[in-house]
């Protein structure tokens, strides 16, 4: 069975939505335009490129990322991996980024029980939501900012839900206020 990351960036109050400089968002570029960069604190970033065989999106996502990352060399890994989008309403894929339209978290599911390495969630708020509640993801790789961002997307749901219990497997602070931190998802 994969192993299936959900990966974020995340201020310390849950927020998840425009890290990268998103428009429509109030606080868009948190990451950067409200902390001081620490090379040191991407090292996962990286190793996430290396280690995960495929990506999982959501539509919001994926329509997001096509035009971009395509062009960009720091993501050449990514761009040669298999991406699956998670949607009931995207109409096909975008050819500039070509992807599987998955329909249903059941579809899901089923990928992970295929054969093949960890399969990579980014951004993709509203599909980490489903994917958590569903008792899907097997992992977090979070970069928590030392930000309290008040209105925005966040990690995780607000579903009632029963309790989720996590280990935390690796963890790492930075000098500027960022913590790394690695939960599995005890089952």
């Amino acid at each position: 069975m994969r192993t299936l990351i959900v990966t974020a960036f995340v201020s310390l109050d849950g927020v998840m939505e425009g890290p990268g400089g998103e428009p429509g968002y109030r606080n868009s570029g948190w990451t950067f335009r409200d902390v001081e960069f620490d090379a040191a604190a991407y090292e996962i970033k990286g190793r996430e490129q290396e280690e995960t065989t495929a990506l999982l999106l959501g539509r919001t996502s994926y329509e997001a990322f096509a035009p971009i990352w395509p062009t960009m060399d720091d993501f050449a890994g990514y761009n040669a991996m298999p991406r699956y989008v998670v949607s009931t309403t995207l109409e096909g894929e975008d050819s500039r980024w070509p992807a599987t339209i998955l329909r249903s978290l059941d579809e899901v599911a089923a990928l992970k029980q295929t054969e093949g390495g960890p399969i990579a969630v980014h951004g993709s708020a509203t599909l980490g939501h489903g994917l958590a509640d569903a008792g899907l993801v097997d992992r977090y790789h979070l970069l928590t900012f030392p930000l309290l961002l008040g209105a925005g997307k966040r990690l995780f749901s607000d579903a009632d839900k029963d309790t989720t219990k996590l280990v935390l497997v690796e963890h790492e602070t930075y000098g500027n206020g960022v913590q790394k931190q690695v939960f599995d998802v005890v089952r």
